[in-house]
């Protein structure tokens, strides 16, 4: 599969100035930037800034920034689901995991993340992907937020629904652990029904393989 990807960019009013939301961005021109400090919730500052400059380089693999003048405060990753989850089962080449996004601090609640998303599915090439982002409560910053888990929750689902994923039923093991958890999923208007079938048994895994175990008996 060619993987196709559209840059496109708007300005997003904060305050008193604008934030440019970009992408998706090559390795190469986010070096001509600096990474905020603070983002680090899912690791060290630089060592997340050299994991998005891998995922720049895949050819399915998509970045989108926030950054005021030239320090990125905030992004989205897109990649295959790692070869160790449920997700890459079936090497879908129209699966895309939204791996991470991220905002600073100072800049959450202004509608940035949202807009992260909206500037990823502004690329037409996004029909022809479905996309998943698997939720944890234990990845949530319930304590920089102040909010509880079910609060939290609910903005994270309304932040999930401007880039068009929405909640979607799994039997997969860690999401069904905490009812917190939850699958979101966008499925493009370019997808294919075989695609589709393929990930409804996907998403239903468990019950696929204890059908088919039963089957052979």
């Amino acid at each position: 599969m060619e993987h196709i990807k559209t840059y496109n960019k708007i300005e997003h009013p904060v305050n008193t100035h604008s934030i440019v939301i970009e992408g998706p961005i090559t390795a190469s021109n986010l070096r001509q930037y600096v990474f905020h400090q603070d983002l680090k919730a899912f690791r060290p500052a630089s060592r997340q800034f050299q994991a998005l400059l891998e995922i720049a380089d895949l050819p399915e693999g998509r970045i989108i920034i926030a950054r005021q003048d030239e320090t990125i405060i905030g992004y989205v990753t897109y990649l295959y689901p790692d070869p160790l989850e449920r997700w890459s089962t079936f090497q879908m080449k129209d699966l895309l995991e939204l791996g991470a996004i991220e905002v600073i601090p100072e800049y959450r609640g202004s509608k940035v993340a949202s807009n992260l998303l909206q500037v990823s599915m502004m690329d037409p090439f996004m029909e022809n992907y479905i996309i998943i982002s698997t939720e944890y409560y234990w990845h949530w910053d319930l304590k920089g937020t102040n909010l509880s888990i079910w609060e939290y929750r609910k903005v994270m689902e309304k932040m999930m629904a401007s880039g068009g994923l929405l909640p979607a039923p799994t039997d997969d093991p860690e999401i069904i652990s905490h009812p917190a958890n939850c699958l979101m999923v966008r499925i493009g208007s370019n997808v294919d029904n075989e695609s589709i079938k393929q990930f409804e048994t996907l998403r239903f895994l468990n019950r696929h393989q204890l059908r088919s175990f039963r089957e052979g008996i």
